[in-house]
């Protein structure tokens, strides 16, 4: 689901001991607001790329989303979406926000947004650079980065909520987080780790 649901669900008092957000402000306000057993952890910083099944994205820039031949772009919803909103910065710092808008479409997350492109119903997709590398993603499309300086930083966050509070089992796996394993699960899905500079 995206960050900004889970924030709200969380606060309503969703059974979730753990709360991975693809945007660290929103585990930020629920620790301000007292709804973390832990302190808020940075655990990576994400990309966003144009993947595509149906073209070959690996030749596109954003510029390309206003050919005629892209008759549809999916992106997360920017509501309550980091990676859809870091794609509308992305668009708008380009010029070319007022151009593609009319063909968007909208993703309850990013992952939702991959399926669009995948099924068709999009050509193109700005979506996690995670999920365009992945087993399932990458044999069907290719993918251009967005250079990063295009939007805010996809830096991302985690909590152990107040429901865990003491729950051994989400504390070894909030641990096992910032192991040399599970950072090296992160590095070969694309993501920057905290305290390394996101390259162009």
């Amino acid at each position: 689901g995206s960050s900004g649901k889970f924030h709200a669900q969380i606060q309503r008092g969703a059974p979730y001991d753990l709360y991975f957000s693809a945007d660290i402000a929103f585990p930020r306000a629920l620790a301000k607001a007292g709804f973390a057993a832990s302190e808020v952890r940075p655990y990576a910083v994400g990309r966003i790329v144009l993947w595509s099944a149906a073209m070959d994205a690996r030749q596109m820039t954003l510029a390309s989303l206003t050919d005629a031949r892209v008759a549809r772009v999916a992106i997360a919803n920017p509501r309550h979406a980091p990676y859809g909103k870091r794609a509308e910065e992305a668009l708008r710092a380009s010029g070319l926000w007022d151009t593609v808008e009319p063909k968007l479409v909208y993703g309850e997350n990013i992952a939702h947004a991959a399926q669009f492109v995948q099924s068709g119903n999009a050509q193109v997709g700005v979506i996690a650079l995670a999920l365009a590398v992945s087993p399932e993603l990458a044999s069907k499309g290719g993918y251009w980065l967005i250079p990063d300086h295009l939007h805010a930083p996809l830096e991302q966050g985690f909590i152990i909520t107040r429901r865990a509070q003491g729950n051994a089992l989400a504390q070894r796996f909030a641990d096992y987080m910032g192991s040399q394993a599970a950072r090296a699960v992160m590095t070969r899905y694309g993501f920057v780790l905290p305290g390394e500079a996101a390259g162009k």
